[in-house]
């Protein structure tokens, strides 16, 4: 049984489900949301899969290749209008390629938002008005924290669709881990801009965020890559790949708060997750009359 956003009509019929003889309950929720029902679910005796929030970083190293690097950047962070669990919503500049702040901004000015059913539309609305209004609220929370907001799609205007609910590409830039534009998913278009001295610290700064959906790392060194891999504790892991989505025949793996339960969906596990095991064990063999009663484990002998 699938569950979708925590509505009051979907909750209530998770009440019924958790009392009902349904055996799976698969649940892509917020976090909140996903840790009542796998504690409900769970204690009922169901098997539970809940996907919940994320804050996926990308780490960008001076010596990458900026432009690809850029265009990977926009493309992951407004695509969807940040409307995806995988978004790239974090971007975490090290050593000289802070300057490319500059870059990002340009490029991402450059993207046309417009309904979705335009064809020259980049990226289009949010999905309601509850959605742009939270943006709002996060990005200025932002902003009364101290970042810098370097672009502002707040306050655009679509010809044509004067009341929907767009939000441009925003940029917030010298952000701290302690800002609740930081802490809180936006799922919007919404980058998030940090700076790291070092790889050791960028590292550092994606492993102290709860969440552990996907992280991706920018660079040309082999070393700064097998490094980056081996210590960061995200499931879903990209080496200049901004999306580390797995084809499907891999699992998706998140993981810290951004799963609950043991079998992850996508691949073997995700059919494993469906599956029931059952073990048969059969003899056909003549024993001889009078062999009398053994108390010993069966063997295959």
């Amino acid at each position: 049984m699938v569950i979708r956003w925590p509505t009051i009509s979907n909750l209530l019929l998770f009440g019924h489900l958790c009392r009902c003889t349904s055996r799976l309950i698969f649940a892509p929720l917020n976090q909140k949301a996903g840790m009542h029902i796998y504690a409900r679910a769970s204690a009922a005796g169901k098997r539970v899969q809940s996907n919940m929030g994320a804050k996926n970083h990308a780490i960008v190293m001076p010596d990458a290749n900026i432009d690809a690097t850029i265009n990977a950047l926009v493309a992951a962070g407004f695509g969807a209008a940040g409307q995806r669990c995988m978004a790239l919503s974090t971007v975490v500049f090290v050593g000289d390629s802070k300057p490319w702040l500059s870059r990002l901004v340009q490029s991402a000015k450059a993207l046309k938002v417009n309904s979705g059913t335009e064809p020259d539309a980049d990226l289009g609305p949010v999905i309601s008005k509850q959605a742009k209004e939270r943006i709002h609220r996060l990005i200025q929370s932002g902003v009364e924290s101290g970042a810098e907001l370097v672009l502002d799609g707040r306050n655009i205007l679509v010809p044509g669709y004067e009341n929907g609910n767009f939000v441009g590409p925003t940029i917030l830039a010298g952000v701290r881990q302690d800002m609740e534009c930081y802490k809180e998913e936006i799922f919007g278009p919404v980058l998030i801009c940090m700076e790291a001295d070092s790889l050791e610290e960028a590292i550092s700064i994606v492993n102290r965020n709860k969440y552990g959906n996907g992280g991706s790392i920018f660079t040309a060194s082999g070393a700064a890559a097998r490094k980056f891999q081996t210590e960061i504790e995200c499931g879903q892991v990209g080496i200049n790949v901004p999306i580390p989505v797995p084809l499907p025949f891999f699992s998706f793996t998140g993981n810290k708060a951004s799963f609950a339960g043991d079998l992850n969906f996508y691949g073997k596990a995700g059919v494993n997750f469906y599956t029931q095991i059952k073990t048969i064990t059969q003899q056909w063999k003549d024993l001889p009359d009078g062999s009398g009663v053994s108390l010993a484990m069966p063997t295959s002998q």
